[in-house]
């Protein structure tokens, strides 16, 4: 039933290989249930509702991801997304969490419209070769950022931005020496080389104090203090309005070219894309990211999106819906679980993030580093996703170059019409953002 539904043979993979990506992508993203209820609690909604929403929102999300587009992408509530929720617009504006929710429901709603009438497709396919190639460079080095500063080998420092970490730190240790040992396996070709070295620093991370043994309590808490709050309250006044407007726009821009540059830059890497430059099922893929982030907000949780951690799966060999179908039923039984997974420490997740860092280098070879109108946006694109901490700001700067400088050498025939839209968009958000 699974070779059938998936297609295991056609895209020469197994049960085994699906299921172990599966988990892999799990383990790598699954800090999110820890991490989203408590930077949601600081708008005052209640953590244990907040840990239960993201954990169904993930799974509703990463199922239809599963079953409907049949790719192996994860969905949960977006890191970055979150913290715009609740300092941005909650603390920032000093606007009620419900009102948050609201413009999260919308934003789902326009998505679904928007995937529907084939707009976010129509984007999709306008971005040039070189930047897609180099979508999938610049989120290899974002998520090994991420890794490395997650485990704290990588610090904020006042002077010079980012610092070398605290080389005596047991976290920082247990990360390196994780990441020797998942390389080791990798080098030896083990299958499942991430997961086992996952498991393995976890471990090792017990003596060392990092490793936490957990309370075990495994009660599922209720969401009804959360779900289906939404504030029509604003549509009073033209303050109201405007206030939404500029949220909704916020949480659409920033949502919708962070799943656009993960679509493009792991399925890249997965040499998913076909000769015409798609990726198959995107707007199946498309909608599944927005049904994620429509029940989300009704659960009472922030944007939905296909999590960047998705490559650590395909790392690892999934290339089918049955690696999505894995890792959605792992956020199922994460709910019940809870304390087994959470107790996985950040330095035992960043070797993996750092190493999938590493894998989704290769497509810089397929870059032409000699015509300047490719390279230069590409370089713009790659350098400014872990700079700015945004894989939708990579994608801006590489379009926005892009244009004027095909514009400037005589090769505006390379220009699609939708490339002029979003540079012509992108300059507008400068502006008034």
């Amino acid at each position: 039933m699974l070779e059938k539904f998936f297609k295991l043979s056609e895209n020469k993979t197994t049960v085994k290989t699906e299921v172990i990506a599966g988990i892999t992508t799990f383990m790598t993203m699954a800090y999110i249930l820890a991490v989203n209820p408590d930077i949601l609690s600081a708008t005052g909604m209640d953590k244990g509702a907040l840990f239960t929403a993201t954990a169904i929102s993930a799974a509703i999300g990463t199922l239809v991801m599963a079953l409907w587009a049949k790719l192996p992408f994860a969905l949960a509530p977006g890191m970055g997304l979150n913290a715009f929720f609740a300092f941005g617009v909650c603390i920032g504006m000093g606007m009620s969490w419900q009102f948050a929710l609201t413009a999260v429901f919308l934003e789902g709603i326009l998505f679904i419209l928007m995937t529907a009438f084939n707009i976010r497709e129509l984007i999709i396919n306008a971005i040039p070769g070189s930047i897609k190639n180099a979508i999938s460079v610049g989120i290899g080095l974002f998520i090994a950022f991420i890794g490395m500063k997650n485990a704290g080998i990588i610090v904020a420092h006042d002077a010079t931005f980012v610092h070398l970490g605290d080389m005596k730190s047991g976290a920082v240790l247990l990360a390196l020496g994780g990441i020797v040992i998942t390389g080791a396996l990798l080098a030896l070709k083990v299958k499942g080389a991430l997961l086992i070295g996952m498991i393995i620093t976890t471990l090792v991370g017990l003596p060392m104090g990092v490793t936490q043994l957990p309370h075990f309590d495994f009660s599922v808490p209720s969401i009804s203090s959360i779900a289906w709050k939404f504030d029509w309250s604003w549509t009073s006044s033209a303050e109201g309005i405007f206030t939404m407007i500029t949220v909704l726009f916020t949480f659409l821009f920033v949502d919708m070219f962070d799943t656009v540059g993960t679509l493009i830059g792991v399925s890249t890497k997965a040499k998913m894309i076909n000769k015409d430059g798609r990726i198959p099922n995107v707007k199946q893929a498309l909608m599944a990211d927005s049904i994620g982030t429509t029940v989300g907000a009704a659960l009472g949780t922030s944007t939905v999106t296909t999590y960047v951690e998705s490559a650590s799966g395909v790392a690892e060999g999934g290339r089918t819906g049955l690696t999505a179908l894995t890792t959605a039923g792992l956020f199922i039984l994460a709910l019940f679980l809870s304390p087994l997974f959470l107790m996985i420490p950040a330095a035992a997740t960043a070797p993996a993030l750092v190493l999938v860092g590493v894998m989704m280098m290769t497509p810089i070879q397929n870059l032409d580093l000699d015509d300047f109108t490719e390279s230069i946006p590409a370089f713009f694109t790659l350098i400014m996703m872990p700079l700015t901490f945004s894989i939708a700001e990579g994608i801006v700067f590489g379009i926005l170059s892009y244009v004027v400088l095909k514009l400037l050498t005589g090769k505006h025939k390379d220009i699609s019409i939708v490339a002029y839209i979003l540079a012509v968009l992108f300059v507008l958000k400068f502006v008034f953002m």
